[in-house]
Parts: structure tokens; sequence; C-alpha cells
């Protein structure tokens, strides 16, 4: 199988999450707007969030992936097996033990990191804290998750693990489907969405333990045990922990800083929910396919291919994420007005809402081929490098944002955050350049500049077109004008941009097959010195 084609699996499935998670935050504007109540829930939501990138995907797709096929090329799948074990028996143990500790803890943490901001407001503060102590073990749920996800995917099932993030939303959106039928309260229903968060992270634990089964591996609880395989593990994952969750670090330092202006938690995390949609499609089903792919390659010797995948990752990064940034940067009005201004959601939200997005919009490509470059060092075992330019990106984001936030408020935020993105990409990549581990096309440049060109030409394709269709886009039209409207302004984008960029070079279907067909039997070349 191509990697397109194992792109496109997890993608598809990440599409379908997405879809559910945009259907998911039309609901919660229209229920919560941008009010106290939709701040507290999302400031309680960020803490899982964040412990679950540092220990689930950062750590596990980072470390447990080129450990575990490993194991597979060297001892066959009784020895993943064994492997397996070994780690889940440690993972469980100190999961139990963190989250039960930060549970206890959850009043300091709240006051101190989560939101400083809502120390003034007895009701929010408490509330924040009630909310979270019940959706904390969603973490325990998603790092076990992450393992087995880890392992399907070095087996090569790759749907499981994907759809699995579905079942958030879909539990999510009953929840909030039940308060605005029932009418209930703004509390009552952040209840609600604590509670099925939680049960979320049990249901997603459940369908990936039965891929894994499906998969041909059973694995039993083993006492904890910190063996030579456990301990490598653990070396490569504390680095990769802390690099994996840069996103969150960052959305969470943002999130203290903007606790002190009512409705900015909130309006912040709208405008994620769209530019996620991207990120995850295109982002997260490249760094999951190729990480196992280059270290399989890495593994039997085969140093061309590697640089091959990379290279034709970042190609791949880039055909998509192009036209998706400059589209959510010309329509982010347009977006969001349609998906969230009704009920609680106001035109001045929405304003708000999509000063931020258009910033987001800007980072975009700098966030996902972030995801395109860490494997580089992941498949390598070496975790502590971009740990250490994430270290980097979080001082600048830090900086920036206590800087910026007096002056432009909310979107001062995503300046930082974005800003932070692309200094971590630019580290990243010119790393891996000057290791040689990253071969220099200037193919590559002259695609991305070519398809720089279609992209500009699609932005103002849109910006005229916007304008001739601007009747249906006021908030005063009917809800299906606004769809109809947006979805026109998207499908004219389309084969403007992609029409553009094949017939001026900036693609080629033939080309991106033949280079992304992966051999069953590659020939063996010289190990490099890594």
């Amino acid at each position: 199988m191509s990697l397109v084609k194992k792109f496109m699996t997890v993608g598809g499935a990440t599409l379908g999450s997405r879809v559910f998670g945009f259907a998911r935050e039309t609901l919660m504007a229209a229920a919560l707007g941008t009010g106290p109540i939709a701040d507290v829930f999302y400031a309680a939501f960020r803490f899982p969030n964040l412990f679950r990138r540092l220990f689930a995907e950062g750590a596990f797709n980072a470390a447990f992936v080129p450990l575990f096929a490993k194991e597979i090329e060297a001892n066959g799948i009784d020895g993943a097996k064994r492997f397996s074990e070994e780690v889940f028996g440690v993972l469980f143990s100190v999961l139990m033990i963190l989250t039960i500790g930060m549970q206890l803890s959850m009043p300091l943490l709240v006051e101190w990191i989560i939101a400083p901001g809502f120390a003034d407001d007895a009701v929010k503060f408490d509330l924040t804290v009630r909310l979270a102590i019940v959706m904390f073990p969603y973490l325990m749920c998603m790092s076990l998750t992450a393992m087995l996800s880890g392992m399907l995917n070095s087996l090569h099932h790759f749907f499981a693990a994907a759809i699995a993030p579905v079942f958030l939303n879909v539990l999510m959106i009953a929840a909030l489907g039940w308060s605005l039928w029932t009418g209930s309260d703004p509390a009552a229903t952040a209840w609600a969405l604590s509670w099925s968060v939680l049960a979320a992270g049990l249901m997603q634990l459940a369908v990936v333990y039965l891929g894994v089964r499906h998969a041909g591996i059973r694995i039993g609880f083993k006492r904890p045990r910190f063996t030579p395989n456990v301990k490598r593990l653990l070396i490569l994952a504390v680095p990769a922990a802390i690099t994996g969750g840069i996103t969150q670090i960052n959305q969470l330092i943002g999130q203290a800083i903007a606790s002190g202006k009512e409705g900015a938690i909130s309006a912040l995390q709208y405008a994620d929910r769209i530019y996620q949609l991207p990120l995850g499609v295109v982002g997260v089903a490249v760094a999951v396919v190729l990480l196992p792919e280059l270290a399989r390659a890495l593994k039997g010797g085969h140093m061309k291919e590697a640089a091959n995948l990379q290279n034709r990752s970042i190609e791949f990064v880039l055909f998509l994420t192009l036209p998706a940034a400059v589209g959510i940067w010309v329509l982010s009005d347009e977006i969001i007005r349609v998906l969230y201004e009704r009920g609680a959601f106001s035109e001045q939200n929405t304003a708000v809402v999509a000063s931020i997005l258009a910033i987001y919009g800007l980072g975009l490509p700098g966030f996902v081929l972030i995801k395109a470059l860490q494997p580089g060092y992941y498949a390598r075992e070496d975790t502590k490098t971009p740990m250490r330019f994430t270290m980097v990106s979080v001082a600048l984001n830090t900086g920036l944002a206590l800087t910026l936030f007096p002056i432009f408020e909310e979107s001062g935020i995503a300046i930082a955050e974005a800003a932070a993105g692309w200094t971590n990409t630019i580290l990243l990549f010119s790393v891996l350049v000057w290791r040689k581990h990253l071969m220099f096309e200037w193919s590559l440049v002259t695609r991305t500049l070519r398809l720089l060109v279609a992209a500009g030409v699609m932005a103002a394709m849109l910006v005229y077109a916007s304008g001739e269709l601007s009747a249906w886009l006021t908030p005063q039209s009917p809800l299906l004008h606004q769809l109809l409207a947006l979805g026109a302004l998207i499908a004219l984008a389309m084969p403007v941009y992609f029409g553009i960029a094949f017939a001026i070079g900036g693609a080629d279907l033939g080309m991106i097959r033949r280079n992304l067909k992966r051999k069953a039997k590659a020939p063996a070349e010289p190990t490099d010195q890594q």
C-alpha cells in the first residue's frame, strides 16, 4: 500500500471525527456561547487534554512505536507482545498514581496553572475544579488507548485507532442535544459534557483493545517491572512527551493568560476547533503513518528510502495545507458566522473568533509541518533534539503572549502560538538538513513556490467571489443561504487551486504515486552512521 493510501485511510477516519467535532462545537456555541460557563468547561477540559498529549500521543507515537517496530523486526510478534505487556503494566500503574494525585491537587492546579484569572470568582473557580476532577481520568483511558493505537499502527492496522476519537464527539453531541432539548441551564450542561468525556475515554479504550485483539495480540496485565526495554522507552518518552504536547502546552499558557478576560478562553477554543480540521486530517495522518514507515526503513538500513519518504511527506503536507491556510485566512468571518452565529453566540463573538481564526490560518502550514518533521528524529530514537526546540518554542510563545495580550487581547495569544509554531518548524527542518537526514531538493523548493502561486490565485478568486455572494452571507440571511454560499465558495476554490497547481507543475499525481509507493523488498543500502 502506498503512503498516499495510508494517509487517506487515517485522514479519512480523522475527517469523520473532525466533522462530528464541528457539530459538537456548533451545538456548544448555541448552548453556551462565549459566556462564563463555556470558559469554565474549556479550562477544565484543557488540563486532561494537555496530559493526554504529554503522556499519550507525544510519548507513544514518538518512543513506543520505533521500539515496538524494532521488536517485531528482531523477535517477531511474540517479542513485541512481551514488550507490550511490560510497558502496559508500568504505564497503568504510573497513570493510576498520577490521576489520583492530580485529582487531590486540583484546587491548587486551577489556581496556579489552569485558570489563575478565576481565583477571584468563587463560583467559576469551584465549578472548574469539580469538572476537572470528573474529566481527569480521561487521561488514563487515552494514554492506554495511545499505546494500543501505536501497536495497531506498527502492525499496519490504521482504521480502528483513527476512528476511535469519533466517540468523544458523538457522546458530547448527545450530551449537548439532551441539554438543549430539556432546556438545561449552562451549569447542568457543563456537568453533562464532563461525564460524556469520561464515558468517551472508556469507549475509545475498548475500541482499540478489540482492534489489537483482532490483529492477533492479546495483552495480559503483568506486575510492573522496569526491564531494560521499559527503561529505554522512558528515556525516549520523557523528552518526546514534552515535544508531542507542544501545541497543548502553548495553548495552556495562552489559556492561563486569557483567563483574566471573560469569554477569551472559549473564543480561542472555537477558533482552534476550525484549524484542527486540516491539522488533524493531514498532520495526524502523516505523523501516524510516517513514523512506523521511517522506523522500518531505518532499521532495515534503507537510508535513501527513508530520506525520500520524509521529502514526499513534506510535499504532501504543503500540497494540502497551503490552500487550507489561505481559505481559512480569507473566509474566517464567513466560516465562523455560518458555523456558530446563533443562540448565545452573537455577531460580536463572530468578529472576535474570526480574527483569531485568520491568524491560526497563517500558522497552519507550520503546525502541520511539525508533524511531518518530528518523525525524522523519533525514528532515529532522538527525542531530545525536538524537545530542545520545543522549549525554545514555549519560551517564545510565553514571552509574546504576555507582551501581546494587553495590546491585542485574544488575537495576541493567537499570534504568539503561530510564531512559536513556525519557529519550531524552521528549527526542525534546518537541523534535519544539516545532519543530512533530509535531502535538500530544488524540485521541492520549486514545487512549493508553484503551490504558493496557485494558493495566491485561489485567494484572489475567493475575495472576489465572497464579495459577489455577500448578500447571502450576512447575519440576516437564512442559514440555508449562508450554507449554500459558503459551500459554493469552497466548491469554486478547490478546482481553481488544484487545477492551477497541476497545470504549472506544483504537483504531479503520477510522480506522487511513483515516489510514495512502498516497495515490498527494497534493496539493501549501506547503513549510515547515525
